[in-house]
């Protein structure tokens, strides 16, 4: 593997540069000083914004856009390998790496090196402790899978020995990470296209844990399926929480974190009482719906309280959080109609959304939903039936293909059917111009609109709002 001298920038091509992980750490590289170019397939808000800063993107991948000036190539996995871009550079034997390896490599430059692990919350988690560092005026390098506001983007540049990052699963790319601390939020069946099963995904997550050194950290949710399977031989302390466990799920945890009396406000807001093995610390009040995210903010506060950090300015940070885009995010109103948008795409966090969705102030909760991905849609068919079952109207749209192609033996047409066998109120649509007509003529006073899913829903609520 190519290793880069940090001390001696070099040119670095980054295709698919738009991608809320690949701008980030083209802008981390170009604060380096780096020579970064980049190219993707259209114009974007990221795009922009890279462009801004004096670096130079192309529109289109064509061969002509790597110079032998080219120092690096860096790709994500997403590119395939008749890529022109990536062909170009293995022609003129221009060294290639993914994403993951840079990202591992960047993580080697700092001291204290966070990485944020799981099938769900990754983003959420991440941007709570951001946020928490940020008021405890630690200074850290961010780069979160999301848009936060209090950073402006998703990238932040420190100038501490703090880096906090998303630890991605899919195709095994968080081991190639360099983390001084680890934390998994939770491991469930998800990216079934490249993983076996469930046991394939905990052997990953079991190697990942393998990576922290004897002087590191790991934060783990204590309500995972025998975990003593991730910490028996594990090299450094760890630490557990839990929003189901008030007693210690592992006798050899440093600690023990937990939510109690866990309620909810008007706004369905989550507020809780927080045990520390036991002993009561400070009451929390969250900006943010749902348990699935009182259950985030726990390893947030973990790694405070390991920072020695004070009680009073955590639960300040996580009570102004409001949140990434795309993560229950209020869109805005019209004709009485509350419009939200999720970027939920697996049916744990359908489940989690809607449940969440009950504690917001509506009359009906209607969801447009746009499955990701064939195989997911394949996989989780009946688990995804069940989710939106908890929607009182359901509108689906095409599958969203992403990185895949159509294989014609699943549809949205199949989980109507699944929906309707549960006598649900189901319909599918195939243009977004039409949903929208629809909806504008069967959503009423009151109701609370979700556009729902990992694609471009999101630009349904968009139009409908104006935006």
């Amino acid at each position: 593997m190519y290793n880069i001298n940090f001390n001696t920038p070099i040119k670095v091509h980054f295709i698919g540069i738009g991608g809320i992980s690949m701008s980030g750490l083209a802008e981390l590289l170009h604060t380096m000083h780096f020579t970064v170019t980049g190219s993707d397939a259209k114009m974007s808000t990221t795009t922009d914004h890279l462009e801004g800063l004096g670096i130079t993107v192309f529109y289109g991948q064509r061969p002509s856009n790597i110079t032998p000036d080219v120092n690096l190539v860096v790709y994500t996995t997403a590119v395939k390998e008749d890529n022109p871009e990536l062909m170009e550079a293995r022609q003129l034997e221009i060294p290639v790496i993914d994403r993951a390896e840079l990202l591992g490599q960047v993580m080697k430059r700092y001291s204290d090196a966070i990485a944020v692990s799981g099938t769900h919350g990754k983003t959420t988690t991440t941007s709570m402790i951001s946020l928490i560092l940020l008021d405890a005026g630690l200074d850290p390098t961010i780069s979160v899978g999301g848009i936060l506001e209090n950073i402006g983007g998703n990238i932040r540049i420190g100038g501490s020995g703090h880096f906090v990052v998303e630890a991605c699963e899919y195709t095994n790319s968080f081991l190639k990470f360099s983390p001084t601390t680890g934390v998994i939020l939770n491991i469930e069946p998800e990216h079934l296209d490249f993983f076996k099963d469930i046991d394939d995904i905990r052997n990953s997550f079991k190697q990942f844990t393998k990576l922290l050194p004897e002087n590191g950290l790991l934060i783990f949710n204590g309500d995972i399926d025998n975990i003593t399977y991730f910490t028996k031989d594990l090299a450094c302390p760890f630490i557990t929480y839990s929003i189901t466990s008030e007693v210690s799920p592992a006798e050899d945890a440093l600690h023990h974190y937990y939510a109690k009396d866990i309620h909810y406000d008007a706004q369905g807001f989550g507020q809780y009482s927080l045990y520390e093995d036991g002993e009561f610390l400070a009451d929390i009040n969250l900006n943010i719906v749902g348990s699935h995210n009182i259950s985030n903010s726990l390893p947030a506060v973990a790694l405070a309280r390991s920072y020695e950090i004070p009680l009073s300015v955590i639960a300040e940070s996580l009570s102004r959080f409001t949140g990434t885009k795309r993560r229950f995010e209020k869109k805005g109103t019209i004709a009485g109609v509350t419009i939200i948008d999720d970027y939920a795409h697996h049916p744990s966090e359908v489940t989690a959304t809607l449940e969440a969705a009950k504690n917001y102030p509506h009359s009906r909760i209607c969801c447009v939903f746009q499955p990701h991905t064939y195989s997911r849609t394949r996989a989780f068919l009946n688990d995804f039936a069940e989710s939106l079952s908890l929607a009182d109207k359901i509108v689906l749209t095409d599958i969203y293909a992403a990185r895949e192609k159509d294989p014609g033996d699943i549809s949205s047409r199949d989980l109507e059917t699944a929906l309707k066998e549960k006598g649900k109120d189901v319909i599918y649509i195939k243009s977004f111009d039409e949903i929208q007509n629809y909806l504008l003529e069967n959503c009423t006073n009151g109701d609370l609109l979700i556009t729902m899913g990992a694609g471009d829903v999101v630009t349904i609520g968009n139009a409908l709002l104006g935006l």
